[in-house]
């Protein structure tokens, strides 16, 4: 979720005698902005020249329940917080920075979901995804975030609620251009992203191991199970790939950013696919993403509570430590007593008249 804070003072996080959170990375202002304006222009040319299959008014609909979803569940988070809602004194630019995310989430899943006519599980898809992030929350640095993919969140709800849903058909991209089109939309997409993420989101690391890792599934999958491994390759080389590649597996609010991590997260979604597929599981790449994120999640929560039990163990042996110190001072203070007392009776005893005698 984009945390954008629009104070007076920044440095104390105060306004208004509130506290409100932190400001992102200005890079991530960019590149969720650069995000937001290609899947805005993406859905213009899909519904006036590629041929997207999903009514026209739809992404209206996902747009204004994505953003008075984000908005109400600020508000209610602000208060319980105790703190100013994001967008709070940002004029129209903080509003809209603050409605990035939402603004993608709603887009996403509506052009990559194919309901038939009810628009009713749509929308749902929709409030699922942008609620998850309020819900779906780990402690990372002292901090809750979310650490489901939106997007892909709402997108799994919908294939396992509804069975009869299914992705939008991958030819809706370019179903109505000639083929050296789709190719050049391809290779504008690859082009776009990789830029974007390699300025912005950084993550670079994450595409190269997830690329690197679908082809090797995909080859060890023609190996073991015959599966023809030019079809298995040749998904690569689709605009749904494309998209999913450098917009949705990259998503940098739910993704690692130190290489290694990245890593482990973009070879974990291929490896999960392999699996899917050899399974027989439809719709794997979304499954894969939403494992792993979940995996993730957990991670970080079992990182939570071991460094709790920890420091409650440190407090309790320091606890021990004071008391045992303590029943030692006091232990020397009795000895100090007694050979004090018994020094004080020989002195007495010395000056009694007998003895002087």
């Amino acid at each position: 979720m984009t945390e954008h804070a629009t104070d007076a003072n920044p440095k104390n996080g105060v306004q208004n005698g509130k506290s409100i959170a932190p400001r992102h990375d200005p890079k991530v202002i960019t590149a969720l902005r650069r995000f937001a304006i290609s899947i805005t222009i993406f859905n213009i040319l899909g519904y006036t020249l590629l041929g997207f299959e999903q009514p026209w008014s739809w992404p209206l609909v996902a747009l204004a329940t994505a953003y008075a979803t984000e908005i109400v569940l600020e508000l209610v988070g602000a208060r319980m917080e105790g703190r100013a809602a994001r967008f709070a004194g940002g004029g129209p630019k903080g509003m809209m920075e603050f409605l990035f995310p939402a603004h993608i989430t709603g887009l996403a899943l509506n052009m990559l979901t194919y309901v038939n006519d009810h628009i009713e599980v749509m929308v749902f898809g929709v409030v699922v995804a942008v609620s998850a992030k309020w819900i779906l929350r780990a402690p990372v640095r002292g901090r809750l975030r979310h650490y489901m993919n939106p997007s892909n969140l709402g997108i799994c709800v919908i294939l396992l609620l509804f069975p009869w849903a299914s992705i939008a058909p991958p030819y809706h991209f370019t179903e109505n251009v000639d083929t050296w089109v789709g190719w050049l939309i391809v290779a504008i997409i690859l082009i776009s992203g990789t830029i974007l993420n390699a300025k912005l989101t950084g993550r670079m690391w994450l595409i190269g191991a997830w690329l690197a890792t679908f082809a090797l599934q995909a080859i060890v999958r023609g190996w073991l199970f015959d599966t023809s491994i030019p079809a298995a390759l040749g998904m690569m080389t689709g605009v749904a790939f494309v998209l999913f590649t450098n917009y949705m597996v990259t998503d940098p609010g739910t993704t690692p950013s130190k290489p290694a991590s990245q890593v482990a997260f973009g070879s974990g979604i291929a490896l999960l696919y392999g699996f899917f597929m050899v399974a027989h599981v439809a719709y794997g790449l979304f499954f894969a993403t939403a494992a792993v994120c979940l995996i993730r999640g957990l991670f970080f929560w079992s990182l939570h509570f071991v460094d709790k039990a920890r420091t409650q163990r440190e407090a309790e042996l320091r606890e021990a430590g004071s008391g045992e110190a303590e029943a030692v001072a006091l232990s020397g203070n009795g000895s100090s007593n007694g050979n004090g007392n018994g020094q004080t009776g020989a002195r007495l005893k010395d000056d009694s008249p007998a003895v002087r005698t």
